[in-house]
């Protein structure tokens, strides 16, 4: 009996979950997937409704970017498009200065996800004039996500799922060392990258299976108010997975992977 818990011990020991855990506990993680959901509501959904608005070939809108993203479907899906503007209205009524403020919230987004990164890794903050990072990451996010609804119609089945995985761990890789400024090299983010993009694929299969009935309820229930509900909900999930992803890819690094006197701060 003894060895036994003796072996677990080991075990335990080995993995290293304690540390993770301990991480987690540290950065703060479910506090900030909450911030997380926030900020991408008020401020980067904007930004994508009045872009998916102005794409002629898609014809749902953002409402078509969200359903595929929450992997939603039939009645759930109706009852998400039914809460967002037609993409006709959105685009009548945007002005250039609307334009201007919405990309300027969309930045701030992004200039917390570049936060979280860096506290992920132990990091300093970045100087305010490498805002024009955080400006291409979100013109490259809104082409990831362009992209991923664009092969929904065109591909299926094993081919789609593979051009979705590459691409989001393509992005997931590239923007930590873009937003990162070069500081972490390839090598240490890949992991975290792998790590994000399991995360959103488990987080689909359970957007299907729990949120897709959770929105036609909600939506009978308490009307548009319990859709949005429903997707703040999902949106801490991706926050949660976003930053679990990247905490995960160090925790792996430094217990698996590469020895752990290897500076933080090696370029490639």
């Amino acid at each position: 009996m003894r060895q036994w818990r003796r072996g677990l011990h080991r075990a335990w020991e080995w993995l290293g979950v304690r540390a993770l855990f301990r991480r987690g506990r540290d950065l703060e993680l479910m506090h900030r997937a909450m911030g997380f959901a926030t900020l991408a509501l008020v401020t980067l959904a904007p930004l994508l409704i009045v872009v998916a608005a102005g794409d002629p070939l898609v014809r749902g809108g953002f409402a078509s970017w969200l359903t595929d993203g929450m992997g939603l479907s039939g009645q759930s899906a109706d009852a998400l498009t039914g809460i967002v503007s037609p993409p006709r209205k959105v685009i009548g009524t945007t002005s250039a200065l609307s334009l201007v403020l919405l990309a300027v919230f969309g930045v701030s987004f992004a200039g917390s996800v570049q936060n979280g990164y860096e506290r992920v890794w132990g990091l300093a903050a970045g100087p305010w004039h490498r805002v024009w990072r955080q400006a291409t990451w979100l013109v490259v996010l809104t082409g990831y996500l362009y992209q991923e609804v664009q092969t929904r119609p065109a591909l299926h089945g094993t081919v789609r799922i593979v051009v979705s995985v590459l691409s989001g761990v393509l992005f997931f890789w590239w923007g930590q060392r873009f937003l990162l400024g070069g500081q972490v090299n390839w090598r240490r983010l890949l992991p975290g990258a792998i790590a994000t993009v399991a995360g959103l694929a488990g987080l689909r299969v359970f957007s299907y299976l729990v949120f897709t009935p959770l929105i036609v309820t909600n939506a009978l229930n308490y009307g548009a108010v319990g859709t949005v509900l429903v997707v703040e909900s999902w949106l801490i999930g991706v926050g949660f997975v976003v930053y679990g992803g990247a905490l995960f890819g160090r925790w792996f690094c430094e217990h698996h992977w590469m020895p752990s006197h290897e500076e933080h701060g090696s370029r490639s």
